[in-house]
């Protein structure tokens, strides 16, 4: 199952891009993306109380708090960039660079996660930094 979110995370994240570049003319990259973070609390509370989640605010702990703002904080971060980047140049330029963030997460994941760091996983790395290098130049 787990795939078919992850699937479907990404076929979003390409409308996402595509949606936001046409949005993004004539707007301030900051207000569009003021704009979609409403839309995104506004879903993302919607299905918290749709699933009934709600009652589960009290039972979070202090470190996730903590992580789960600093999360927020680098997601706004992110988004910020990601609208500005939108806004200056060709989606297909800029998205292929915001995907570098796989390499990057796997990197962090294994330096502070201690995850594995497999020959696939290196090699992936090196095939999507390419690949990356090669779409935007």
């Amino acid at each position: 199952m787990w795939f078919i979110f992850a699937l479907l995370s990404a076929v979003f994240a390409a409308l996402t891009s595509i949606l936001a570049k046409i949005g993004i003319d004539g707007v301030n990259s900051n207000l569009a993306t003021a704009i979609r973070t409403v839309v995104v609390v506004v879903m993302a509370w919607g299905m918290v109380f749709l699933t009934n989640a709600q009652s589960g605010l009290s039972e979070i702990s202090k470190k996730s708090w903590i992580f789960l703002i600093m999360s927020g904080i680098a997601t706004g971060a992110s988004w910020l960039c990601y609208y500005r980047a939108l806004q200056l140049g060709d989606a297909s330029k800029v998205v292929p660079i915001d995907k570098l963030s796989v390499v990057i997460t796997l990197i962090l994941a294994f330096v502070f996660l201690h995850e594995q760091f497999t020959a696939k996983s290196i090699i992936g790395c090196i095939l999507i930094g390419a690949g990356t290098l090669f779409m935007v130049l």
